[in-house]
């Protein structure tokens, strides 16, 4: 049965000049890891900062839990975990300051799991605040998120500036979460980290939805990358003119997406002279931007671009 936890219908916020979110509706249902995908500008900030109750929709409605996230932003808020995109702390502030201060707001008696996030996240909080890097910053964000073990939490581009260790970890971070029931969405530009923890996916672009996935049904949507070297430009030339859709690459490669049996392509380079051929799977970026990106080409059987 349906228990979606949050709720957006039809919620606008124009800010002129395109900027802004158009008819957005979704819903995140409990227990469920959602992410919130699309490139930087797309209107997922903005989103996010609505469900917050930072700002008034124009149109629509955004609800969690029942509650109205504007009218009722107070109830919401002191419930929540929440990673803005932007950090801002008292720079002046140690971390260690800074985590006992929220602490205190989010009336958190025991410190236990604030402790082992420092820990769990290598966070020097001795340091002040204003001399932490991006990485750093980020960090103490992470641990107020979830030293609350909160049910719900709402995470805005949540590895921006962490390094490739940081960002493992709390990839692992999420999936625990998951396991303990929380309900999580994440928004991010980054695909590999919504691919590894999230159920379903809506992408956003241009302040659009343009689809809600299931995590399965898009791996299945999945094509082969294919990177094709040809011996001399002019014949990637005349390649290319005759599969207009492939990409080219460098002086003599093309790159092309195939769905389903490769056998069809491979045959028709048998025309041309190859020096090189390798093959990848297709990321989940490269799929959304071409299902919903600037072109609605969708090829099966074998077929290229």
């Amino acid at each position: 049965m349906s228990d979606p936890v949050i709720e957006l219908k039809g919620l606008k916020k124009d800010y002129g000049n395109g900027r802004g979110v158009f008819d957005v509706s979704f819903s995140v249902e409990r227990g469920e890891v959602f992410g919130f995908l699309g490139p930087n500008g797309a209107g997922k900030t903005v989103t996010m900062r609505n469900l917050m109750g930072f700002i008034r929709p124009d149109e629509g409605t955004v609800s969690i839990d029942g509650l109205n996230c504007f009218s009722q932003r107070s109830r919401i808020q002191e419930r929540l975990g929440y990673l803005p995109g932007e950090i801002a702390c008292m720079d002046e502030m140690t971390g260690a300051a800074f985590l006992e201060f929220m602490a205190r707001m989010k009336k958190l008696r025991d410190r236990t799991r604030m402790n082992q996030l420092v820990e769990y996240f290598e966070l020097d909080p001795a340091r002040r605040i204003r001399k932490m890097s991006k990485g750093t910053k980020q960090k103490v964000g992470l641990v107020c998120a979830f030293m609350t073990s909160p049910d719900i939490i709402l995470l805005d581009e949540p590895t921006s500036g962490l390094d490739p260790l940081m960002q493992s970890r709390f990839i692992d971070l999420v999936l625990e979460e998951k396991r303990r029931g929380a309900t999580i969405l994440l928004s991010s530009h980054l695909f590999d980290e919504v691919e590894r923890t999230c159920d379903r996916v809506a992408f956003i672009r241009a302040g659009r939805l343009a689809a809600v996935e299931r995590m399965d049904d898009v791996r299945k949507s999945r094509k082969r990358v294919f990177v094709v070297t040809f011996a001399a430009e002019a014949a990637r030339d005349r390649y290319a003119q005759a599969h207009p859709n492939v990409r080219k690459q460098g002086a003599a490669s093309v790159e092309a997406a195939v769905a389903g049996n490769p056998d069809a392509f491979v045959k028709d380079l048998a025309a041309y002279d190859i020096v090189d051929l390798s093959a990848r799977e297709q990321t989940l970026e490269e799929l959304f931007m071409h299902l919903y990106g600037t072109t609605n080409q969708v090829e099966k059987g074998g077929s290229h671009e």
